[in-house]
């Protein structure tokens, strides 16, 4: 949540986004507008009104960026902490190692989960940049409007709308022989109906050896909207097949970090993903509306090793109410969340498959107390069930049923248009994955759930020219799901360690944002992220927790040099942190360092275009690392990448 983009950024922004929203008046720079996200209360509400720590990324500065991707617009952004083993990240909030990110940061697209039911990260690839409206980061648990996996935090990217007619073309190049084509086209079928229409595909040999991709994206949809009702159904289909470098040992990564291991030449894997999305609103009242959404996406990942397969289906029912008091609006959401999810490994050193259902109901309410001094308060409840069976430790298979709930109070005090402060306790949890509840311990029959009390407090301080966010919070988590290399191997295992109910962990931090708009045509700003996270019992009592930076920042300015150019430059830094795994704290630190970008944009009538240059001064970096005994792995960041994009919007 910053001040508002320089006048070239907000001109790109409205060129880019024509047939979904109107362009935005470049008299609008210095004035107070509260932005409107739906990542809380799973339906709209001004960032100013929600007891929470929340950003958006909108489309003026996803352009002002110009950024090409998902990962290179969220790196650095809200403290997240970036993990990639070149062949996609993963994103940790509040302090969680690479290996546990994508089970405790929810990823969402329009509200849709994208995280998956095994530990195989969210293929956010999926989602090409062009079809983004916003991306909305709440940092901090959100256990009772989500329920599972959202611990750390929750990134909801909103995709666009077509609430007008037209389309447009990209092509791009650069870098290790990338290319990638993107379109899309909506319009109006009658007064009520519209349809989106989007492609994409890219090509690269990438940074590292035996790193090639070839990746594909289609999405369709209709919409029907009137003043009482909204309803949509969408399709979309996803196919990426990448190389898989592997490893380096240290002494491989410093002779040359653009090698692939020596074994892993050949290794590939191959993933294909079609969702099917439908949703319904209807007002039955001026102040009550009722909506469901139902989601389904079916994924086939083929590999070297052999292949596997997931399911998800997902229902989601729900009432809103917006009741008019004299002291402001009273929020009212009550809803379910019904899900059955299947997954089979068909590898050659596993076959498992499993069944999980899980059923939750909610309910939250903000309560105005007086018009500057509001409560929220909720609860969830939760109920999970698994049908596994492992060859090796359920051949004959076994059913586990788990449950767990979530609490939340939050007040919110905005003693002023300027000022905000908010204070926030909320308890949240997770359950096991299918490929965490299949490699246990002899004699552990199931996990228990993790769960965890988040605390936090903030201040937002809000002018026509800056904005200045402080968010301090503590995070405690009791049975934290994780892998340890030490644990008793499962019988028939094949690999040592297994995955346990940890020992209780806390993290505690600090974040601090602040936008500058220095003029109309500059702009600038800084973030800092301060992240102490440790084991507070068991035998690593007071070690750091592994792949956790203590310190990381981000700065950038944007300035607009004329009418139709626009030079944008940022500066990433990711402190000291243990390699991943390395939860005794036994070998040292991997180096700190700095990743600088710089965009140059240029737009002309309806023509853009964008020179981006990634890692500007070709740092080299490990972006994912891994601890054993025998010898740690790298992976090598990527190094220095130019990409040249040009766009045309008819």
């Amino acid at each position: 949540m910053g001040t508002q983009a320089t006048k070239l950024s907000i001109l790109i922004a409205g060129l880019l986004s024509l047939p979904f929203t109107f362009a935005a008046e470049a008299d609008d720079v210095a004035s107070h507008v509260d932005e409107t996200l739906t990542v809380i209360g799973r339906a709209e509400a001004s960032i100013l009104n929600i007891a929470a720590n929340v950003n958006v990324i909108d489309s003026a500065e996803i352009q002002m960026s110009g950024a090409t991707n998902l990962t290179e617009l969220l790196r650095g952004q809200s403290g997240l902490q970036v993990s990639d083993n070149n062949s996609g990240a993963v994103f940790a909030l509040r302090g969680f190692s690479a290996g546990q990110a994508a089970n405790n940061t929810l990823i969402l697209v329009d509200g849709r989960r994208l995280n998956n039911i095994d530990i195989a990260a969210p293929s956010i690839n999926a989602i090409p940049l062009n079809q983004v409206e916003r991306v909305e980061i709440l940092s901090g648990s959100a256990g009772v409007l989500y329920g599972d996996q959202a611990v750390g935090g929750v990134i909801n990217i909103i995709t666009k709308a077509p609430n007008a007619s037209g389309g447009s073309v990209q092509v791009s190049g650069g870098s290790f022989d990338t290319y990638e084509g993107r379109a899309d086209v909506s319009g109006a079928i009658n007064q009520d109906w519209r349809y989106y229409l989007a492609g994409s595909y890219q090509q690269s040999e990438n940074y590292r050896d035996n790193n090639d991709n070839e990746t594909g994206s289609i999405l369709g949809r209709v919409q029907y909207q009137t003043t009482t009702d909204k309803f949509f159904v969408e399709t979309s289909y996803y196919d990426d097949k990448r190389e898989a470098p592997g490893a380096l040992t240290p002494a491989e990564f410093e002779a040359n970090p653009r090698q692939a291991n020596e074994w892993s030449k050949g290794a590939y894997y191959h993933n294909m993903t079609t969702a099917a999305r439908m949703g319904y609103q209807h007002q039955l009242t001026q102040a009550w509306a009722l909506a469901a959404d139902v989601n389904y996406s079916d994924t086939l990942v083929v590999s070297t090793s052999g292949e596997n397969s997931r399911s998800l289906l997902e229902f989601n029912p729900k009432a809103i109410a917006s009741i008019a008091t004299r002291n402001g609006e009273l929020n009212i959401i009550a809803g379910a969340d019904v899900s059955r999810g299947e997954a089979d490994f068909d590898l050659s050193y596993m076959q498992r498959s499993n069944v999980q259902q899980l059923l939750s109901a909610y309910v939250q309410a903000d309560v105005p107390l007086t018009q500057s001094l509001s409560y929220v308060v909720g609860g969830r409840y939760s109920d999970v069930s698994d049908s596994l069976e492992d060859e090796d430790a359920y051949p004959l298979g076994i059913d586990l049923d788990e449950d767990a709930s979530a609490l939340e109070l939050g007040l919110n005090y905005r003693p002023s248009h300027d000022h905000r402060f908010y204070l926030r306790a909320e308890s949240n949890f997770r359950f096991a994955k299918v490929d965490e509840q299949a490699y246990t311990s002899p004699g552990v029959l199931g996990l228990k759930p993790q769960t965890g009390r988040s605390y936090e407090a903030g201040w937002d301080w809000s002018l026509s020219t800056q904005t200045l966010s402080l968010n301090l919070y503590r995070l405690a988590l009791e049975n934290e799901i994780v892998f340890d290399a030490s644990a008793p191997t499962p019988i028939g295992g094949n690999y040592s360690g297994a995955n346990v109910n940890a020992d209780q962990s806390r993290r505690y931090g600090a974040n601090l944002d602040w936008d500058w708009q220095l003029s109309k045509d500059i702009q600038l700003g800084l973030e800092y992220n301060y992240t102490d996270a440790e084991f507070t019992a068991g035998m690593n009592e007071g070690k750091a927790l592994s792949w956790v930076a203590k310190h990381t920042g981000r700065g950038y300015v944007s300035v607009d040099i004329d009418s139709q150019w626009q030079v944008f430059a940022e500066a990433q830094y990711t402190g000291e942190r243990f390699i991943e795994g390395d939860n005794a704290n036994l070998d040292p630190r991997l180096d700190d360092y700095v990743l600088t970008n710089l965009a140059l944009n240029y737009s002309r009538q309806a023509w853009l275009a964008s020179l981006r240059v990634d890692n500007l001064f070709d740092k080299d970096y490990v972006s994912a690392g891994y601890y054993s005994i025998w010898g740690n792995g790298y992976y090598s960041g990527t190094g220095r990448a130019v990409r040249l994009s040009a766009s045309y919007r008819f």
